[in-house]
């Protein structure tokens, strides 16, 4: 399947990918497009959208806040009884929701390497390449120390 979302990704829109290729849809194609033509492009190509204005899996508001798209497609595709996951979740949340860095220690440290990436990498597909790499050390960092904790 198509999953397509805005051009130059950084945290949500490389952990969602990551996310996507790892849980939900291994054989995924990620198609990264001007904002303006994110719907056009899915409905031309059958695929889903995520991470954009309108999209089928973006930021929503709960009676608890605001969720990113991450946490959006864990509840979606029931993914939140992973622990490390979770966790991983908390980062993500903290990094890409507007006055949430404060929530979770590593979020700062994620926040900075999404806005980094962006500065050495000009092809949105490499830098999800790149990236992949990032969320599987703090995936299996995040196993660790669930498995530890529990």
């Amino acid at each position: 399947m198509k999953w397509i979302t805005r051009a130059r990704p950084k945290t949500d829109r490389i952990a969602c990918p990551w996310l996507i290729r790892r849980f939900i849809d291994p054989d995924a194609q990620i198609l990264f497009v001007p904002a303006d033509q994110v719907l056009a492009v899915a409905a031309a190509e059958g695929g889903y959208t995520f991470d954009a204005k309108d999209a089928t899996y973006t930021h929503r508001r709960t009676a608890d806040g605001e969720l990113c798209t991450f946490e959006v497609l864990l509840a979606e595709y029931h993914l939140n009884t992973d622990p490390a996951l979770v966790r991983l979740a908390h980062i993500v949340h903290a990094a890409d929701v507007s006055g949430q860095l404060h929530s979770d220690p590593l979020g700062a440290g994620l926040l900075a390497i999404g806005q980094g990436g962006l500065y050495v990498e000009d092809d949105d597909q490499r830098l999800l390449e790149r990236g992949m790499f990032v969320y599987d050390a703090l995936y299996a960092w995040c196993h660790h120390h669930t498995e530890a904790a529990g």
